[in-house]
C-alpha cells in the first residue's frame, strides 16, 4: 500500500515538475517526492522537518488549516511565511474522497507555476489517493472482534454468521488477494491495532497451545546447543548417561558399508561425552515420556490478515511478520497461501499455525516461515496434539537418552550418509556407529530398513512440536 502512495506522488511530482509531499489529515507524512536540483530553499525547515519525524508540528498544522484547506475541493495557494518557517509559498491539493478530507498534497509554488490543466490532472491523481486512503482508513477500523470470531468458532452456523459480520466489515476488500500470518507465543500485554500495521486488514489475539512441557525438552534442543551444517542442532560435550538395551529386534547394521571388525561394542565414543554412549547395565531411563510430560504453555498469539498484491509477492506479510516477530521478543512466525476472498480463512489460520509452530521446532525455518516452505510439518502439525510416543521409540525420547536421540535425527537429516554426519555431530564415525546401533537396541528398530527409518524421523520431529 506505501508502495502505492509513492507511485501517485510521484507521478504529481512528474506532471507539475515540483517535488510534492503526501500528508493525511493528521499531518502524518506517508510519501514524498526526491527533490532534485541545486535550489537549497525548496527544503524549508516545515518540510525538512515533515520528513524527518514524519510529522508537522501542531503551530504548522494550524497555520495551513487557517486557509480553508479542510473545506477546499481544489487546490489552495498558501504564501510564504518565514516567520513560521515556511521560506516558499505552498500549493495544497485536498485529498477527499466522498466529500470528506483524507489527506493533502503539498507542492512547493513556483512560477511562472503549473497551468490550470496541469493542476485538474493532479487532482486527478489526488482522487486516486482518496480512494486508497479510504480503503486504508475502512481496513484500519478495528475489526479484532469479527475476525477473532472467524478464527474461534468451529464449522457451522456460528462460522458463518461470523464469516458474514467480517466480510461486510471489511466490505469489497473481503473480496481480495489476502494471507493469514500467526505470531506466537504472544507476549502478554496490549496487541497493536491493524492501523499500525502496514498492510493489515484486521488483527486479533487467539488463544495459543503451546508445546507439551518445556520447549528445550526435545533432545535436541536443549540448551547450550549450537547450529552446525542444515540447521542440525549440536552439542558437543554434553554429559549424560548411557541405557540397557531395550528388548526388541535388532538392526542389521550396514549403513554406509561398516565393516565386520567396527564392533559397536569397542567403538570408542571421540565426543567428549563423559560416558555418555557407554553401555551401563541397569541404568534408569528417566521415564519413557520424558518429553512429553509437563503443562502446556497456553497462552496467545497474534493472527494478521494482510492484503497482497499479488500471490507471488508476500513482501507485506514477510515486513509485517518480521516486524512484529521482533517487536515481541523470542517468538516466531507463520504465513499461510495467499488465498483470494475470506472463505477459507479457517484454513489460511491453520496453516499459518503450523508454520510458526515449525519455526518455533526447527530454527532453520525461523523466525518466520511460510506453509509452502516447511515441508515435512506440514504433515506432522495436523497431527492431533498430545498424542503419546510411539512404543517403539518411547524410550528414546528420555531426557536420559538425549545424546542419542539427536544423533538419530542428524544422521536421519542426513540421509544416512554416516560421513555427513559424523561431520555436523563432529565425531569420528565408529562413534557414530556405536550410537546408532545403541539406538536400534533401544528401540528395537532396524536403521537399515527405510520404514523404520521413516517412522523415527516422524517421530523425533514431532517432538520438536
Amino acid at each position: 500500500m506505501k508502495g502505492d502512495y509513492q507511485e501517485l506522488v510521484d507521478e504529481i511530482s512528474g506532471l507539475l515538475g515540483v517535488p510534492a509531499t503526501l500528508e493525511n489529515r493528521d499531518f502524518e507524512l506517508i510519501a514524498f517526492g526526491a527533490h532534485d536540483g541545486d535550489d537549497d530553499s525548496a527544503m524549508d525547515p516545515v518540510r525538512t522537518r515533515s520528513i524527518l519525524t514524519r510529522k508537522s508540528t501542531s503551530a504548522v498544522r494550524s497555520w495551513f488549516e487557517g486557509f480553508g484547506i479542510t473545506r477546499a475541493s481544489g487546490p489552495v495557494l498558501i504564501p510564504a511565511a518565514p516567520e513560521a518557517g515556511v521560506l516558499r509559498g505552498r500549493i495544497c491539493l485536498p485529498v477527499r474522497h466522498r466529500g470528506v478530507v483524507l489527506g493533502y498534497v503539498w507542492l512547493l509554488d513556483s512560477r511562472p507555476g503549473p497551468t490550470a490543466a496541469q493542476l485538474a490532472s493532479a487532482m486527478a491523481v489526488t482522487d486516486r489517493i482518496g480512494a486508497l486512503l479510504a480503503d486504508e482508513e475502512r481496513a484500519g477500523a478495528d475489526l479484532s472482534r469479527e475476525f477473532r470470531a472467524v478464527l474461534t468458532a468451529e464449522r457451522g452456523w456460528r462460522y458463518d454468521m461470523a464469516l458474514a459480520a467480517l466480510r461486510t466489515a471489511l466490505g469489497p476488500a473481503a473480496e481480495g488477494l489476502h494471507t493469514v500470518v500467526c505470531v506466537a507465543p504472544w507476549p502478554s500485554g496490549e496487541a497493536p491495532s491493524a492501523r499500525t500495521v502496514a498492510g493489515a486488514s484486521a488483527l486479533c489475539t487467539v488463544p495459543w497451545q503451546g508445546p507439551r512441557g518445556p520447549a528445550a525438552q526435545h533432545p535436541s534442543a536443549a540448551p547450550g546447543l549450537r547450529a552446525v551444517s542444515g540447521g542440525v542442532p549440536s552439542r558437543p560435550g554434553s554429559p549424560g548417561r548411557g541405557s540397557a538395551a531395550s528388548p526388541g529386534r535388532t538392526g542389521k547394521g550396514a549403513r554406509g558399508g561398516r565393516g565386520p571388525d567396527e564392533s559397536p561394542r569397542t567403538a570408542v565414543d571421540t565426543a567428549g561425552d563423559g560416558g555418555a554412549d557407554r553401555l551401563a547395565d541397569g541404568d534408569a531411563d528417566g521415564g519413557a515420556d520424558g518429553f512429553a510430560d509437563g503443562g502446556g504453555t497456553d497462552g496467545r498469539a497474534l493472527a494478521v490478515l494482510v492484503r497482497l498484491r499479488a500471490a507471488d509477492v508476500l513482501a507485506p506479510a514477510l515486513g509485517a511478520a518480521g516486524r512484529l516477530a521482533e517487536a515481541a521478543g523470542p517468538v516466531a512466525a507463520g504465513i499461510a497461501l495467499p488465498r483470494r476472498g475470506t472463505a477459507d480463512l479457517a484454513a489460511s489460520w491453520r496453516e499459518a499455525a503450523s508454520a510458526a509452530r515449525a519455526a518455533l521446532a526447527e530454527p532453520r525455518h525461523g523466525p518466520v516461515a511460510d506453509w509452502a516452505s516447511i515441508g515435512p510439518y506440514r504433515l506432522l502439525t495436523g497431527l492431533p496434539p498430545g498424542l503419546p510416543p510411539d512404543p517403539a521409540t518411547a524410550a528414546l525420547l528420555a531426557p536420559a537418552h538425549a545424546e542419542l536421540a539427536r544423533t538419530a535425527e542428524v544422521f536421519l537429516d542426513c540421509a544416512g550418509q554416516v560421513g555427513r554426519a559424523a561431520a555436523a555431530l563432529g565425531i569420528h564415525r565408529q562413534t557414530l556407529y556405536y550410537r546408532l546401533s545403541r539406538v536400534e537396541r533401544l528401540t528395537g528398530l532396524d536403521l537399515d530398513d527405510g520404514e523404520d527409518r521413516l517412522l523415527l524421523h516422524m517421530v523425533l520431529k514431532t517432538a520438536r512440536l
